[in-house]
């Protein structure tokens, strides 16, 4: 009971006709479309974001200095 069937479906759409009329129908559908291609975009690229977040170890180098030469140097 809890899924659409084909029947169910044909009468939601033939209740859109009725309401926005045959020529609204496409521009409907073409707002639909972008604005979920845009969310998934937007979705998409938080990811990414957060990826390139991750901080990295940096490669440091340096030389060890003995004790006693870094007393003689202050």
């Amino acid at each position: 009971m809890g899924s659409i069937g084909l029947p169910e479906l044909l009468i939601i759409f033939g209740i859109l006709v009725l309401l926005f009329g045959a020529k609204k129908l496409p521009e409907i559908g073409r707002g639909l479309g972008e604005g979920i291609r845009s969310f998934k975009q937007a979705f998409s690229g938080e990811e990414k974001k957060e990826e390139e977040k991750v901080i990295k170890p940096k490669e440091v180098e340096a030389e060890v200095v003995k004790k006693e030469k870094v007393e003689e140097k202050t």
